[in-house]
């Protein structure tokens, strides 16, 4: 296939490299997407090779292992997390239907993004990640770090002068105001020391070794070698390199451009210009955290162009569940359907249920592992099935902040709203409901304010707050062609509420603040 994407592009995928792991998401998101499972269960048959040890367990056992945890027990863990997050967010995106135009790597991510595209088999992955590493441990382990700078390409390039040291170098070039450096360890606290006296912060980047320097080259030639003998296979889909910064072409040698990454670049902030200015206008993190649609954001600021995360729990939410709705919102991703939403609660609107789950699903989940370990031993001791617990044991919290919406009381004879219950009063009721639980002064919540362009609100609460709605004011459970996007504005939310109210009448709620 050629390997430059049509005009047509509208989505691209990207995957993480250092620091793209987030255990607790990725933790959440296996209870209810089986491909996490499958995709690890394949990884685990290279780690027993190759380490004698099986990256699920060390991922979901009973320790909870994050990042910091991951690098400091057990480093090469850390690497084929990353990439099997990637991949794992990959397959479930696209067994929703999500179909991406290109895909693009963050350093390791690119490797990650090859094997999505069909270049080398997911086992194959696994031994090159691994690889990478191994051929820096041969070469001693390098030394260094990686720090990034709060400070353009440009001006990182000149404070590098200044410390004048061959084997330091621009990394990565992530957005107009941050750079990462990568280079000895105590020649980057050097060049650390230098940055705060100009006032230009420095984080470290989490990761075992520094990568794209030149402290690297000696291990590239044996790490292009293994890389020659894996089978290469013709990609299915378009990759872009931020590396490279070229889509890769059917007649490249893999090996050699994989060992080159060792040294050169990523210039993620060039790569996201370009794919944005060739028509990419939804970008989808493909992996943990939220860092690179954070970055995607800041280099595409004032454009239309949505950023959004996978496996990443922001808000104590996880990421997932609000792209999908927004891909889905936007027609790239298939409609909701079937699963445990059709199985649980056929009558519930989708995008309640998906709130509720998200909140209260490992709890539901608890209590049925707990139910069938015990219904197991009694059958096995020839025992009396156990009494099932009470349903209470699963409820949530708050009726009004997650369940489904209560079926609405009987209307009056009229079917139409309480004497006097005018727009004005209803919109001031939702305002002063929508301030206080996103904690907001009331006046920011004008009749057209766009709830996430303009208010940062994304879908999943959006959907959390219209439940509370929903319970406040006893209105049916929604239609199923009920699209959410359509009411994002508080104008629009209140129209649709008075809507409900005079079509089939409602309850008046208790107090003014719910």
């Amino acid at each position: 296939m050629s390997s430059n994407p049509s005009p047509g592009v509208t989505t691209a995928f990207l995957f993480p490299g250092q620091g793209g792991f987030d255990g607790e998401a990725l933790r959440r998101a296996k209870e209810r997407h089986p491909q996490i499972g499958r995709v690890f269960e394949r990884l685990d048959t290279v780690t027993e090779e190759l380490y004698g040890s099986r990256v699920s367990e060390v991922l979901f056992g009973e320790r909870e292992a994050d990042l910091r945890d991951l690098l400091d027990n057990d480093p090469w863990a850390s690497q084929v997390a990353i990439y099997g997050a990637g991949l794992a967010a990959y397959e479930i995106l696209a067994a929703q239907g999500v179909a991406p135009d290109v895909l693009a790597g963050h350093s390791l991510g690119e490797i990650t993004a090859l094997v999505a595209a069909g270049a080398f088999s997911v086992e194959d992955g696994v031994r090159i990640v691994a690889q990478r590493v191994a051929v820096i441990e041969r070469q001693g382990g390098v030394d260094g770090r990686m720090v990034a700078l709060a400070a353009s390409a440009e001006r990182t390039r000149k404070l590098l002068e200044l410390v004048d040291e061959p084997l330091l170098a621009v990394a990565t070039e992530n957005h107009d105001e941050q750079t990462v450096v990568s280079g000895p360890a105590g020649i980057l606290d050097r060049v650390v020391a230098i940055a705060g006296q100009l006032d230009v912060g420095a984080i470290e980047i989490d990761t075992p070794f520094p990568f794209h320097t030149p402290a690297l080259a000696p291990a590239a030639p044996e790490f292009a070698a293994y890389v020659t003998k894996l089978d290469q296979r013709p990609l299915n889909r378009p990759v872009y390199s931020p590396i490279l910064q070229r889509y890769y072409e059917p007649g490249d040698a893999l090996a050699e451009l994989l060992a080159e990454h060792f040294t050169r670049p990523v210039r993620f902030a060039a790569a996201v210009r370009h794919l944005r200015e060739t028509g990419a206008e939804v970008f989808v993190e493909a992996g943990g955290r939220a860092a690179l649609s954070k970055l995607v954001a800041k280099v595409t600021d004032g454009s239309a162009v949505r950023s959004l995360p996978t496996l990443a729990v922001t808000g104590g939410r996880l990421a997932l569940d609000g792209t999908l709705d927004a891909l889905r919102e936007a027609g790239l991703a298939s409609p909701e359907r079937g699963g445990l939403a059709e199985l649980l609660a056929p009558s519930v609107p989708a995008d309640v249920f998906a709130a509720y789950w998200s909140e209260r699903g490992h709890m539901v989940l608890e209590l049925v592992r707990t139910e069938l370990d015990a219904f197991r031993k009694s059958t096995e001791g020839g025992g009396a099935e156990p009494e099932p617990r009470p349903a209470a044991a699963v409820e949530p919290e708050s009726a009004a902040e997650a369940a489904p919406a209560p079926e609405a009381p009987e209307a009056p004879a009229s079917g139409s709203r309480p004497e006097g219950y005018g727009r004005d009063q209803l919109f001031g009721e939702l305002r002063t409901l929508y301030a206080e639980a996103l904690e907001y002064p009331e006046d920011v919540f004008e009749d057209e304010v766009q709830l996430e362009a303009e208010l940062g609100v994304d879908s999943v609460k959006q959907v959390e707050l219209l439940s509370r709605v929903s319970s406040r004011y006893g209105l049916p459970p929604r239609e199923s062609g009920f699209r959410l996007a359509t009411y994002n504005t508080m104008g629009k939310i209140t129209d649709f509420v008075l809507q409900q109210l005079n079509d089939h009448g409602a309850h008046t709620p208790a107090s003014a603040t719910g």
